[in-house]
């Protein structure tokens, strides 16, 4: 059995604006854990299976910390940000049993991905592309805005991701929106998310830690790096900066930023 994290099966728009609108672990915590009474702690690394039940389901279920005038209640009505962003975490946070069990996935934390920036871009139409991103880890598949007409797009849009447990690299397509036909790629390529996540692991907390390099993805003829990919600590967080040029393609590349998030944050 285990504490599962989101599993962004199928996200609509409405539910990522909603995650967006709530702003990340920290905006979440500030809601749902504002009044945490004396006596009641929140579950450490080593905490037992029931008592990891008892504080989520206190948590999300009774909400049982938050300010009485924010709590949920059900209704008919159109849901609002937090109605989405309650029941999607509700549904994140069930004690599932592990993969060996029934075939559900167990995951172990949250890529949050910020997708910076395109240059130089192919070209897929008359003069110019419509280009939007493409992330796929596991069965999760995620994908930005389009922006027409650039081949110089800045989306600085993130997208969530959870990692499972036998996870494998990333996956990165770029491609052309075309309104009639079949959208064109414009390349793709592959990171390497386990220097991130072993790097992030071994330092535990980065809260307890100062700004600081903790790992390093190298550059090779192997991989799609345009330069070597470092991993920080920044303001208590676990960052991955990360510059590709596209495969398979004329020409491009591509800017993302990576955050490790680990399930007991």
């Amino acid at each position: 059995m285990g504490v599962l994290s989101v599993t962004l099966d199928e996200w609509s728009n409405e539910q990522i604006d909603a995650m967006s609108e709530v702003g990340g672990n920290s905006a979440a915590n500030a809601i749902y854990e504002a009044y945490i009474p004396e006596g009641f702690s929140k579950p450490g690394p080593d905490a037992g299976i029931e008592e990891r039940k008892r504080f989520i389901r206190s948590k999300y279920e009774l909400q049982e910390f938050m300010k009485s005038s924010l709590r949920i209640s059900t209704g008919k009505s159109s849901p609002s940000f937090k109605s989405i962003f309650s029941s999607k975490f509700m549904d994140s946070f069930r004690i599932r049993p592990t993969d060996d069990e029934d075939g559900k996935v167990e995951f172990i934390g949250l890529l949050k991905v910020t997708v910076v920036k395109g240059t130089n871009l192919a070209i897929r139409d008359m003069m110019t592309s419509d280009p939007y991103v493409v992330l796929t880890l596991g069965q999760q598949t995620i994908q930005t805005a389009v922006i027409p007409s650039n081949l110089n797009p800045v989306w600085d849009e993130d997208l969530m991701l959870s990692v499972p447990n036998n996870y494998g690299p990333l996956k990165l397509e770029v491609y052309d929106h075309d309104m009639f036909s079949a959208d064109d790629i414009m390349g793709e390529a592959q990171i390497d998310i386990q220097p991130l996540i072993s790097a992030a692991m071994a330092y535990g907390d980065p809260e307890m830690f100062g700004n600081m390099q903790i790992g390093k993805w190298l550059k090779s003829d192997d991989n799609a790096l345009i330069e070597d990919s470092i991993i920080n600590i920044i303001d208590g967080k676990v960052k991955q900066d990360v510059q590709l040029k596209l495969q398979n393609v004329e020409c491009g590349e591509l800017h993302l930023e990576v955050e490790w998030l680990p399930l007991d944050q």
